[in-house]
């Protein structure tokens, strides 16, 4: 773990935090994220908590912003929405070469993996699902100006802020040509819906990044909070429904486990979100391309960072490029079904 971080000086940062860690404190680099780094905590006497600090080498401006996170993880304590207590956030370059964050370790299952989504009956693995789009709700209800976030990014119409920026992303951090990511750029931005209110975006929320009590089947905390903006509720929605692949879909991608028996279907998390929410979901399809456009320019710049400095490679391997072939596929599919 040296190689990856300077553990000595951390450590003697969070036994000054007061959280009662105590002896030596040791770090395991954990889950499947291949943005900001995770790292499980634990002291001489078991006490356990999570840090996340960005990745290593060189990144691109607002990208892997861990005291965003922080904000906004601080700015959500106390509101509807499940996430960890929030213990400490240094940027002292006495402690760590970048910024850190450290918070609760929160016990129960991310269901990351085939094996782990076996181990769930199928009737709970349904009311997780629907937990996913009734905890998505919560996190559109919170009351900016209480939690502190109303200018945390810009209430200007967010479709037309994520073109700009992924597709700036894109040209940052493409390996090759791919001139479908053009194709489909200009087609959204043909067809972007009316805007009618602002509200907290997660940016990334999907059943990887979220803590369940698989015996409850329900959310209890929400992960991986750096992408987190202000804009339209419905690209969360969007987004969720790009990572939510059907054993019948034409072109299945990513992590297989919502394929699985029992978790509801996209319409079913579209039903359930309209349900909690009261809102319009009409305009979902626009949000649901764009998701998996923007997730194949995620996946390629996560694919760039592991090419450019191996280090950030995540524990499953590094990305390959027929994953970002194939949501670009299945986004083309997705587009013409919408009439984009």
């Amino acid at each position: 773990m040296s190689q990856l971080i300077a553990t000595e000086p951390i450590a003697r940062w969070i036994a000054s935090l007061g959280i009662g860690a105590e002896g030596l404190v040791e770090f395991e680099r954990v889950g499947a994220g291949q943005s900001n780094l995770t790292f499980l905590v634990t002291d001489a006497v078991g006490h356990r908590w999570i840090m996340r600090r960005p990745p290593l080498g060189k990144l691109l401006a607002s990208a892997h912003d861990v005291e965003r996170e922080h904000r906004i993880m601080s700015g959500l304590q106390g509101t509807g929405v499940p996430v960890p207590t929030i213990h400490g956030f240094t940027k002292d370059p006495d402690i760590t070469d970048a910024p850190i964050m450290l918070m609760d370790f929160v016990d129960g299952r991310v269901l990351d993996s085939i094996e782990a989504v076996e181990a769930v009956p199928e009737e709970t693995r349904r009311a997780i699902g629907l937990s996913l789009a009734s905890t998505l709700g919560s996190v559109h209800e919170v009351d900016l100006v209480a939690a502190g976030l109303d200018d945390l990014a810009s209430h200007a119409p967010y479709a037309e802020r994520q073109l700009r920026r992924w597709h700036r992303q894109w040209e940052q951090s493409r390996t090759r040509d791919l001139p479908i990511v053009d194709d489909l750029a200009a087609r959204l931005t043909a067809h972007v819906p009316e805007q009618r209110e602002v509200s907290l975006v997660h940016g990334d929320f999907h059943l990887l990044n979220v803590i369940t009590d698989a015996d409850a089947g329900r959310v209890t905390a929400v992960l991986d909070w750096e992408l987190s903006t202000l804009g339209d509720p419905l690209a969360d929605l969007g987004g969720l429904l790009a990572y939510w692949p059907q054993a019948d879909d034409e072109i299945v991608t990513g992590f297989r486990g919502p394929t699985m028996p029992g978790f509801p279907s996209r319409d079913e998390l579209v039903a359930q979100y309209a349900a909690t929410t009261g809102r319009d979901v009409s305009a979902i399809g626009f949000w649901y391309v764009l998701g998996l456009w923007k997730i194949a320019i995620i996946a390629e710049g996560v694919l760039r960072r592991s090419i450019d400095d191996p280090r950030n490679t995540a524990v499953t391997g590094q990305i390959s490029s027929d994953l970002i072939d194939s949501l670009l596929a299945r986004a083309d599919l997705e587009a013409r079904a919408a009439g984009l």
